[in-house]
Parts: structure tokens; C-alpha cells; sequence
């Protein structure tokens, strides 16, 4: 058992004795380490995982010159002015390939089709018109005009996606693009929850008086699907030194990481950190940031740890800032985000000695976008979230003035 409550460091604004949040961030993920075990995975069943090795492809994308719109494939020199008639010698749709265009005439072709030798042009189909056998060319045409060329896309032999690359739909289209069927995965992230507070009642039950509905339950599993996590849900714990001793241990002993929610503050029923301590190592505790202050990091056995506040907006929120990457780092993600972009505040605010991420929804303005301040931003009211799109970032003591650039972090699948 070790405890490594290392002083933190302070910037000139930031509250005594919490740890400046990108310093609490930069340590969490230090000690995050991407799973080594992977898996072949057909591309159909990729979405939500990451590439454990670079992929090449061995083809041509496209794999042949062909015809980037419906019109007529000529060759440039017999079309060096506007009204030229030339007969159209064959027929070349997609999925055909046609014979050496003769001179002096044009093929009709249609997108996707190979371009034939002899033509270096594909003419418009609304720059001609056909009568018969023969089609009148009304535009003056350049060499290359139209047309696709093998490689354009992709070269074959060129490296399509490096390894820690997240798979999307783009992704999943683009190895099929390349012909490949299956690809090495690092497997699923395995994470434990589990969740304290004897107040807390599943959703479906009658609440005694005191009690309230485990929202932070669904919040945190929801998000841990969302980002391609394997659960293990240990549920709600009672408040009791000895319930949490034997469920972290559990949960360390089948899982990469443990995610808690609840339990990490300073209260007598507060055992979560007793708890870590008592198992395992708790590295770090309170980060400069509102909401959010009560976060555990430590490690017990082979399973990092995190422990989350209980209050509902803290959870999502350092879920957003600190779970997030973590996650996206063991799952082996090159760059771990989220990225921040740049957003003009549509509101004033007075910041404090913590760093403060405010719920916000972007409109427009005569200006272009702005960001709208949730009028409650209480870190118990959870339908600010759900009306959110994002948060914008409040350094510590800094004043907002109305058009002031923020960094925002749009939530993940915001409208």
C-alpha cells in the first residue's frame, strides 16, 4: 500500500491546495497505458475501435482512369473549337470497359466507367447533344478534362490509416474502398463501475423521503458505451467502509480501469478514498476546477482507478475532462482529445480561483455563432447538460465580457 499525495503546484490564480487541472490531466494520463492485446475484426464490426497496426493498401484507388461524370469520352485534339460533330463508335457504362477510341470519334460513357485508350477527355453530357450516331460537341475541351486517375485517391502501397487511429464510419468505408475485409484491433477497453450513496434508488422504485434516483449511474455507463468500453456494473454500494472495500477489490481484479461515482469527498460516509488508499495508491485528489473538485486518481492492483464526484453535472463534466482521454489513451488513440475549438461568448461572468466549465448551447447571431449561458449552473442541475451542446472554459479569474473568445468543448454526439 502506497500514497503518493504528491504537492501539487499552484499558478498565481488557482485555489490552495488543488491541483491546476491540465497539470491533474497530464498526470492521470501519464500513467495510462494502451491495452497490448488485440483481435481481427471484420471492418462490418469496427466502428468504435482502434487500430493496433498501420494499414497499407495494396491497390489503386481508383484502380483505373474513369470517367468522373455521364458525357462522352474524346480525345482533346479533334474538339480544339465549339460545335464539332464526331459519330459515337460504342457504349461504355460503369462496371464495362470499353474498346481504343478510334479518331475522330467519341464514346458516351457514364460515371465510373474506364476511360478508353486513345481519349484523354470526358465532355459534360449538358455540353452535348446526340442525334443519332453522331453528337455534337459544344465547348472547347482540355486534356485531363473529367477524368478520374487510377491513384488519385489513394496509391497503392501508401499507408491509408496508422495504427491508434479511432475507426468511424469514414474509416470502416475507407479499408473497404482498399479491399481489406478484416483488421487488427487492440480489444475492448475493460472497465468497472460502481456507485455509493445508501440515498440512491434504481430508477422504477417508489423514493422514501431523503432518497433520490441513481442518475449518475446511467450518465457514466452511457458514456463509457458510447466511448467502446467493456462494463462490468457493480451498481449501487452501500456506504460502508467494508462494502467498499470488497466491491473495488472486485472490480480491480477484472478490469483495465475503475470508474466510481461518489464517495471521494470529505464526509464521514465517504469511503471510496478510504478505501483506495487502504488497497491500493491514491496519487492524486482535488483539482482545481468547478464543477468537479473531489476527483480520485490512484491505481489498485493492475486496474487504474478514478473516482468522480456524486453530484450529477460533475460527473459528466470530468468524464468529459479527464475520463475521456484516459480512456481514449488505454484504448491506444494516438492523439487523446477532446480538442477544444473557439467560441465568442454571448454572456458575461465574473471567474473565480478555480477553473470553471460552464454549460452552454450555440446560436447564431448577427455575427455569426455565439455561446448561450445555461442561467443555472449548479452542479446538481442535470437538465443543464441535456440542454447544452458544450462547455467553454473559464481560466482561473478571468473576467468574460460579451464577444470574448472561449475554448469549448462540444459534447460528445452534440446537435
Amino acid at each position: 500500500m502506497n500514497h503518493k499525495l504528491d504537492a501539487p503546484s499552484h499558478d498565481c490564480c488557482a485555489a490552495p491546495g488543488l491541483i491546476p487541472v491540465d497539470e491533474a490531466l497530464s498526470r492521470i494520463l501519464s500513467e495510462g497505458k494502451p491495452v497490448e492485446q488485440t483481435e481481427l475484426l471484420s471492418i462490418a464490426h469496427a466502428a468504435g475501435r482502434v487500430l493496433a497496426d498501420d494499414v497499407a493498401s495494396g491497390i489503386h484507388v481508383p484502380g483505373y482512369d474513369n470517367s468522373a461524370m455521364d458525357g462522352y469520352a474524346v480525345n482533346s485534339e479533334d474538339c480544339v473549337e465549339t460545335g464539332v460533330s464526331l459519330p459515337v463508335s460504342q457504349r461504355i457504362p460503369a462496371g464495362q470497359r470499353g474498346t481504343g477510341l478510334e479518331p475522330g470519334t467519341a464514346a458516351r460513357i457514364f460515371t465510373g466507367a474506364p476511360v478508353p485508350e486513345g481519349a484523354d477527355a470526358v465532355v459534360m453530357q449538358e455540353y452535348c447533344q446526340q442525334q443519332d450516331d453522331r453528337v455534337s460537341i459544344n465547348t472547347v475541351v482540355k486534356a485531363g478534362e473529367n477524368i478520374r486517375r487510377a491513384g488519385e485517391d489513394i496509391e497503392q502501397g501508401s499507408v491509408v490509416l496508422e495504427a491508434g487511429t479511432l475507426i468511424r464510419p469514414q474509416e470502416q468505408g475507407l479499408l473497404a474502398s482498399v479491399g481489406l475485409a478484416d483488421i487488427k484491433v487492440r480489444r475492448k477497453l475493460k472497465v468497472a463501475t460502481f456507485f455509493t450513496g445508501d440515498e440512491l434508488v434504481e430508477p422504477g422504485h417508489e423514493l422514501d423521503p431523503g432518497q433520490i434516483y441513481n442518475s449518475n449511474r446511467y450518465t457514466l455507463n452511457g458514456l463509457l458505451r458510447s466511448a467502446g468500453c467493456e462494463i462490468k456494473d457493480y451498481g449501487i454500494v452501500p456506504d460502508t467502509l467494508e462494502a467498499t472495500l470488497d466491491v473495488l477489490k472486485q472490480a480491480a481484479a477484472n478490469a483495465d480501469l475503475v470508474i466510481t461515482s461518489g464517495g471521494v469527498s470529505v464526509g464521514e460516509e465517504d469511503y471510496v478514498r478510504i478505501a483506495l488508499e487502504q488497497l491500493g495508491e491514491l496519487n492524486m485528489w482535488r483539482i482545481n476546477m468547478k464543477p468537479g473538485k473531489p476527483v480520485a486518481f490512484g491505481k489498485v492492483s493492475d486496474a487504474l482507478f478514478l473516482g468522480l464526484p456524486g453530484n450529477p453535472v460533475s460527473v459528466y463534466v470530468t468524464f468529459l475532462v479527464l475520463a475521456q482521454p484516459l480512456l481514449q489513451k488505454m484504448q491506444g488513440v494516438d492523439q487523446p482529445g477532446p480538442v477544444p475549438l473557439s467560441i465568442r461568448a454571448g454572456f458575461e461572468w465574473k471567474g473565480i480561483g478555480r477553473q470553471e466549465y460552464l454549460r452552454v448551447r450555440i446560436k447564431q447571431d448577427a455575427s455569426g455563432p455565439i455561446a448561450e449561458l445555461f442561467p443555472n449552473q449548479g452542479s446538481g442541475v442535470l437538465s443543464s447538460v441535456s440542454w447544452a451542446d458544450g462547455l467553454v472554459v473559464i481560466e482561473p479569474g478571468m473576467t468574460v465580457s460579451a464577444g470574448d473568445v472561449l475554448s469549448y468543448l462540444p459534447f460528445p454526439g452534440s446537435r
